[in-house]
């Protein structure tokens, strides 16, 4: 089972960087495969910001949260 291990802030950053990514690749700022790499980026942030989980975190034991379970 996924414990959450995301906070307010964490998700939000990931949030507006998503949101930038996405808005550079759909004005053709950034293309190629650059563009189509930082696009999955983009897709991660969002996926993870939304089940507020983020596996990367757990080897390291990283918890932004602000009140812990």
């Amino acid at each position: 089972m996924m414990k959450k291990n995301m906070g307010k802030v964490d998700k939000m950053m990931r949030i507006i960087v998503a949101m930038v990514i996405g808005l550079l690749y759909f004005n053709n700022n950034i293309s190629g495969m650059l563009g189509m790499i930082l696009l999955v980026l983009a897709m991660v942030f969002l996926l993870t910001s939304l089940i507020n989980f983020c596996p990367l975190y757990l080897p390291f034991d990283i918890d932004t949260r602000e009140e812990k379970e």
